[in-house]
């Protein structure tokens, strides 16, 4: 495995390819950004992002989303896959913050991850992009590209890709590192064809040079 010392230098070639990254999920406050993320588990920030303007002008607020029916909160978000669970999970999630956190996003991923339809990726997201605590949410890109580099095990758990993130990155990069992570897997190191002949990061990547020495392994995941 790359060592922290490797680790940043890689990491540093992609703060400069991709020296905006940024979250992706439109919203205002960390409430639309809770109810976004719950919504993107297994779906694009793009097709949330045409479902949530609708969904958040009908329902502003946890109070006004804990009160509706599910047959009104159901067609604003059918074009996202699993909607219906997701449907319930978010009317819930409203319910549980004004019973618990009087109508507020709580601020700890103890709290965060109590919720119904929050994870621990889901936590770290809202932690780091609405309150800017240092978190990592390790999702299929970032998970895909630290073990193709090689950063982490090609065994590890979700969990283990994120404690290792989390001593080989200084605290104060570790929202940085999991956007630009994002969108360099997003962008760049695709899962199937992912652009290894122009990758700056080639002569430390294991999984690049196999792919280059053998063209039949391109769009291998």
């Amino acid at each position: 495995m790359l060592g922290k010392q490797r680790t940043m230098e890689a990491f540093e070639k992609m703060y400069e390819m991709f020296p905006e990254a940024h979250g992706e999920l439109q919203h205002k406050n960390p409430y639309e950004l809770l109810i976004a993320v719950i919504l993107s588990a297994q779906a694009t920030d793009v097709s949330v992002n045409k479902a949530t303007p609708a969904l958040f002008e009908a329902f502003p607020t946890p109070e006004a989303l804990a009160k509706a029916p599910l047959e009104e909160i159901i067609p604003k978000i059918k074009t996202i896959g699993l909607y219906r669970n997701k449907a319930k999970n978010i009317k819930a999630c409203a319910q549980q913050l004004l019973d618990q956190f009087g109508g507020q996003v709580p601020q700890t991923r103890e709290e965060l991850v109590s919720l119904p339809g929050v994870g621990r990726k889901t936590a770290n997201v809202v932690l780091g992009d609405a309150f800017g605590v240092p978190a990592i949410a390790v999702d299929t890109h970032v998970e895909r590209v630290t073990k193709r580099l090689r950063i982490c095990k090609l065994d590890a758990s979700v969990q283990e890709v994120e404690q290792t993130l989390m001593k080989k990155v200084p605290e104060d990069l570790w929202v940085k590192t999991h956007h630009t992570l994002i969108f360099f897997g997003r962008y760049h190191c695709t899962a199937r064809s992912p652009r290894c002949e122009v990758c700056p990061l080639l002569d430390m990547c294991q999984d690049g040079k196999m792919r280059m020495k053998n063209p039949a392994n391109k769009h291998l995941k």
